[in-house]
């Protein structure tokens, strides 16, 4: 029995102190484009969450130099997720002896790789391709009006 290559690697980021919102907005930005693509964006966006998801997106490019031997031109962001974490709760003193309850988020990061020389079909680079999700969507059709001066309608009435 043939064993059967690897062709995805992950890495994964627990606990990181940052809101699970806030990481989907830059998550959403990367799923779908190449490693050194993704890179670029992260190094250029103005978000704080860009730099643990930069070092996430750095180590699953090493998992996949190091265990699949694959180069880093070839690798696509395939999976891109966050849940989020437990909650760190503490308590702030504030006055006439009341306390006010700060909350601080957390979140798991998971990015996967997938090393397109691997594959067979062009036809899965493709698929992975089409992960990114559109910006957004043509919802606003342009409706064309009869030109109004020229039937008089409205303007005829004295």
């Amino acid at each position: 029995m043939r064993k059967k290559k690897k062709i995805e690697v992950y890495a994964l980021g627990r606990h990181i102190s940052l809101s699970a919102d806030k990481a989907r907005r830059v998550i959403d930005q990367i799923r779908g484009c190449s490693y050194e693509k993704t890179l670029m964006i992260l190094e250029l966006m103005p978000y704080r969450a860009c730099y643990p998801i930069f070092k996430l997106v750095y180590s699953a490019a090493a998992n996949a130099s190091y265990n699949m031997g694959s180069n880093e031109a070839n690798l696509v962001i395939s999976k891109a997720e966050v849940n989020e974490g437990t909650t760190v709760k503490k308590l702030k003193p504030r006055a006439r002896g009341r306390s006010y309850p700060i909350k601080r988020p957390t979140c798991h990061i998971t990015i996967g790789v997938k090393d397109i020389s691997l594959h067979d079909e062009y036809d899965e680079y493709e698929q992975i391709y089409s992960l990114k999700k559109p910006r957004w969507k043509n919802k606003y059709t342009t409706t064309v009006y009869p030109d109004m001066y020229s039937i008089g309608g409205v303007w005829d009435k004295k």
